[in-house]
């Protein structure tokens, strides 16, 4: 990508509320917690007429050596690559410090175009002090403060000098979310997916924290794909960031076209799992289960049907929701989950004309017409999709409110017999006519 732009520092400079302020929304959660950002994330900036990818990075810390830190620099390190730009931020108000020196010296490795931003400038005393900035080499600082806003329209009139490209309509891509409770392994799938290690995984839960959007491009497909924190019930929440974590996790299954519900197959499906399909199936969305670590399980021929009937005498009325068998770790079946999500896309954003329904659900009914009401007969006239967002069909009849839950079951049924809409919920209203 040439119009990449991204932000980097030590930990707790304001790097995710800066971020935060350029794409204009509270995408990446902000904490006083230093280290909160650890995978890359990924908002679009427009700034008089020009169009940029802006990302925001977690701290970089070149003193601390375990694990999660190492992968924290190697994701800061692939996000200066691809940037035509690198927004450099510092903090007035700890003054330039050892850890700012050493990134400094870390980012001229890269030969890239550097901004110096001093950051938290509030007044006229830390806008002073920001000039001892200029000994890390990189000229004079632009002073803002991310949280009010202040001198960010600089900052943003500077970086479109070295940005050419034109605002154009944005491409509707459908979005794939990867949903599921801490370390079954959506981050894995997502790495594997890509063929790369867009995202930090560790055995420890909650490693991921944002949810992070990932353009897919391949083998003819193309969509957005999200991987997402590990949601636990609320009385499970151990600090503020799990809990904000949880809730970028349920505004991106919200916000999703198609659910990837990943659980653990060497634990089966929770309680847990079923309030998220049910959360899936109350908002419309089209759902995919996948029962991931499958290589962990002992198995012979009739082990995966018998977990399948198991699950599915668990999901009871979601019952149409296709189940994929996987392991992130050996990308067993991982292509095969991608081929599912676009068939379930297409199965949602699909319309059946009217006049073929009433073809084919009129003679049914006429055939099976609902219980009479009070010694009253109960007729329904004709049948249509409504346009909306999620699949919606409108029977017409002259007593709407006396159909039973059976028949509208019976409806449903008959309609999923005829149509193929594996994977996503169906409504049904009624209608006096």
């Amino acid at each position: 990508m040439s119009n990449v732009v991204s932000i980097v520092g030590r930990p707790n400079v304001g790097k995710s509320t800066l971020f935060n302020r350029l794409i204009e929304k509270r995408q990446a959660i902000t904490h006083d917690t230093a280290g909160t950002t650890r995978d890359r994330q990924y908002g679009e900036c427009i700034w008089n007429g020009i169009v940029f990818v802006i990302v925001d990075t977690g701290g970089y810390n070149s003193e601390s050596k375990d694990v999660i830190t190492n992968n924290i620099n190697a994701q800061v390190a692939s996000a200066v690559k691809e940037s035509v730009v690198v927004l450099f931020l510092v903090d007035c108000h700890d003054g330039i410090t050892p850890e700012d020196k050493d990134f400094a010296n870390e980012l001229r490795k890269y030969n890239k175009r550097i901004i110096l931003v001093a950051n938290k400038s509030d007044n006229f005393k830390y806008q002073c002090a920001s000039y001892d900035f200029m000994q890390l080499g990189f000229g004079e600082p632009i002073c803002i403060s991310a949280n009010s806003g202040s001198g960010t329209g600089d900052l943003l009139d500077k970086v479109v000098t070295f940005i050419d490209t034109k605002v154009e309509k944005n491409e509707q891509l459908p979005r794939f979310a990867i949903i599921g409770q801490p370390n079954v392994g959506k981050s894995s799938l997502l790495n594997a997916l890509v063929g790369e290690n867009r995202v930090i995984v560790n055995s420890e839960a909650g490693t991921t924290r944002d949810s992070i959007n990932t353009l897919y491009n391949l083998y003819g497909n193309k969509f957005v794909l999200i991987d997402t924190a590990g949601i636990r019930s609320k009385s499970k929440h151990k600090e503020d960031i799990e809990f904000y974590s949880s809730l970028r996790s349920i505004n991106a299954l919200i916000g999703s076209d198609v659910c990837l519900i990943m659980i653990d197959a060497t634990i089966g499906i929770t309680n847990q799992d079923l309030s998220l399909l049910s959360l899936a199936e109350r908002r419309g969305k089209g759902m995919i289960l996948l029962v991931n670590k499958w290589d962990l399980i002992e198995k012979d021929s009739t082990t995966a049907n018998k977990f399948r009937i198991s699950i599915k005498d668990r999901l009871k009325m979601l019952d149409y929701i296709p189940i994929v068998f996987t392991s992130a770790i050996n990308k067993t079946n991982i292509f095969q989950v991608i081929k599912k999500a676009v068939d379930i896309y297409n199965n949602k954003t699909q319309h059946v004309s009217t006049s073929l329904l009433n073809d084919t659900l009129l003679p049914i009914i006429l055939s099976h017409p609902p219980s009479s009401s009070r010694g009253k007969e109960i007729k329904i006239k004709y049948v249509t999709q409504l346009p909306a967002n999620n699949v919606i069909f409108a029977f017409f009849c002259n007593r709407p409110d006396d159909i039973n839950a059976i028949y509208k079951r019976f409806l449903e049924n008959k309609i999923r017999e005829h149509f193929n809409f594996e994977g996503i919920p169906i409504n049904l209203v009624f209608k006096e006519k």
